[in-house]
């Protein structure tokens, strides 16, 4: 990067490092990090003048923590937003394979299988539903595992596997890390188009639990208790006729208060009418337009009060039977 466009994108003396780097310096897988990026939006990078991300040491140390505090268990999604003050004040929790917090998974691929089902290989953070050699015999061995996550490894991995993947992923309505060697681009954007997280396969056990958390799909949020009912506003004090003689009365005060605080409450006796219209006409924002319709009624009975204490006070004419 020249030193005018370092300058146009360092608001700080720092050093800027690129996806790749920060990534390595975190202890992050890349893929990892783009998918934290493109599903939470962990950090507000700049960009190089070629649209890449560039990280600071502040990111790059925050992504760190970030890594640490998911491998102890904490969801990313529930981090993504903190500040750095906050995430060093979370208490600490056990790790990522304690009940309840590991990923559930089924695994195909015998060299896969081998590093992470066998009993000197088990994995903290990855509960190890289902496990299958080939590819091909999956659909019957992983038939009705319940499961979090697909983990797929395929060494020299090539557009064949592809249908066999997309037709697995389909029966197990699950999230897919496919894990590869050597492998073409135009593969990799299929299985990508798919859906699936491919990546290239890491060296450390620690950094495929990553991976499955990062492809775990995120928790239905319950819906929200609907809120009780809000009571209908007050009827109006003023109509439109009385608040047009309040507008025009001469005043004594030395401002134009009255005239004012008069035109603000026929715009909200007009929009209280539109906003009721409004419920009528369209009956999927019917509770919407309700909402809107309570509040400017609120408003108004507070304006309402202000206007008869100003007319009191400087004599002006109140409407008849006041």
């Amino acid at each position: 990067m020249s030193n005018s466009a370092s300058a146009d994108l360092r608001p700080d003396a720092g050093a800027r490092y690129r996806s790749g780097t920060a990534a390595r310096l975190a202890g992050l897988p890349v893929e990892t990090l783009r998918v934290w990026e493109r599903r939470y939006g962990i950090s507000d990078t700049l960009r190089s003048e070629h649209g890449q991300r560039l990280y600071s040491q502040t990111q790059v140390d925050r992504l760190r923590l970030l890594k640490q505090l998911v491998d102890q268990g904490h969801a990313i999604g529930a981090l993504a937003q903190l500040s750095a003050d906050q995430l060093a004040r979370l208490p600490q929790r056990p790790a990522a394979g304690t009940p309840g917090a590991a990923v559930r998974v089924a695994l195909v691929g015998r060299p896969l299988v081998q590093r992470l089902a066998s009993s000197e290989g088990l994995v903290p953070g990855l509960d190890i539903v289902a496990e299958c050699a080939l590819l091909g015999s999956a659909p019957a061995a992983l038939a009705g595992a319940d499961i979090d996550v697909l983990l797929v490894e395929i060494a020299e991995l090539d557009d064949t596997a592809v249908p066999a993947i997309a037709a697995l992923r389909l029966q197990m309505g699950a999230a897919v890390v496919v894990l590869y060697r050597f492998c073409s681009s135009a593969t990799i954007r299929q299985l990508r188009a798919l859906g699936c997280l491919v990546a290239r396969t890491p060296s450390d056990a620690g950094e495929v639990v990553l991976l499955c958390e990062a492809a775990r799909p995120m928790p239905a949020v319950p819906p929200a208790a609907s809120a009780p009912p809000a009571a209908a506003p007050a009827t109006r004090r003023f109509d439109d006729h009385a608040l047009a003689e309040l507008g025009a009365a001469r005043s004594s005060i030395h401002c134009d208060c009255p005239r004012h605080l008069s035109d603000i409450l026929l715009q909200l006796n007009s929009f209280e009418r539109y906003s009721a219209q409004c419920a009528q006409r369209t009956p999927a924002d019917a509770q919407l337009h309700e909402d809107i319709n309570h509040a400017a009624g609120a408003a108004r009975v507070l304006l309402e009060a202000a206007l008869e204490r100003l007319a009191r006070a400087d004599g002006l004419p109140l409407p008849a039977g006041w």
